[in-house]
């Protein structure tokens, strides 16, 4: 079992060693650190959004004017980057979105981040153009293949719409370490864009052959669960955040574990 005390050790250690390779890859632009997509060269804030539960509001929720203030918020640091999908695990987020954004006047300032969730090869084309409308986008940022769920029909769909020009990069997602070797497999062969992963404090697998890969061949590292869900807030429940997390701009447990996540050199965002 991995201990509260056995956590805490370990983890100071480990990002007292990260920060300063932190501060010396990545650049800043808009109050936020960016980083290059290495297909493109194009730089990509290191911190999203991400959609889940969150977003999943009713027409008329009381959450909206919330929802409102968390995207201002975003844009005012530099933030870009919202990464959301069509799984009915989402709910609503797609149309929320979308709806949101143009209320703001954001859209053609962010960066969308959806996948194709069903299977088979029209459903998906079809899936991935509701999304376009959903998002109120003419061009997807990255469209993803959603835990690599019908990989073989979905990637040729949608380099077919990149084509097109309605999506910009592709890429696949998975957020368990079971999907690791499927991962690896298609860095080595699909000349992907993007990869999404689960990485975290607790969760490092992807450090022993995704971000090699990734680093190898031009890969843009997308992180998610960068908290375990949870778990690192239990973890750190009631503790103290350590004096000397101030010495690189650290002033909360969030701060703490995103710093750590974002830190890796195989790491976009």
């Amino acid at each position: 079992m991995f201990s509260r005390r056995h956590f805490l050790g370990a983890s100071a250690a480990t990002l007292l060693a990260c920060a300063s390779r932190l501060s010396a890859q990545i650049e800043i632009a808009g109050g936020m650190h960016t980083q290059a997509i290495p297909s493109t060269g194009e730089q990509l804030p290191i911190i999203g959004l991400g959609t889940l539960d969150a977003f999943n509001i009713e027409k008329g929720s009381e959450q909206r004017g919330a929802l409102l203030d968390i995207l201002k918020s975003l844009v005012a640091q530099g933030g870009t980057i919202l990464d959301t999908s069509p799984s009915p695990r989402y709910g609503n987020a797609e149309v929320v979105l979308g709806e949101l954004c143009a209320e703001l006047g954001i859209t053609d300032q962010l960066f969308f981040a959806t996948k194709v969730f069903s299977e088979g090869k029209q459903v998906g084309i079809d899936e991935m153009n509701t999304s376009l409308n959903r998002l109120q986008v003419s061009q997807m940022d990255l469209m993803q293949v959603h835990s690599m769920r019908d990989w073989q029909n979905h990637l040729p769909s949608i380099r077919q719409l990149r084509e097109q020009g309605k999506v910009k990069y592709l890429g696949v997602t998975i957020h368990r370490d079971a999907g690791h070797e499927l991962m690896a497999q298609l860095i080595r062969e699909e000349n992907l864009d993007f990869v999404q992963v689960n990485y975290n404090l607790i969760e490092r697998n992807a450090e022993k052959e995704i971000f090699p890969l990734a680093q190898e061949h031009g890969v843009a590292v997308m992180v998610n669960v960068p908290f375990a869900k949870a778990e690192l807030f239990n973890k750190t429940k009631g503790v103290a955040l350590p004096d000397w997390a101030g010495e690189f701009d650290c002033e909360s447990w969030a701060q703490f574990f995103l710093k750590y996540t974002v830190s890796h050199p195989a790491v976009t965002c």
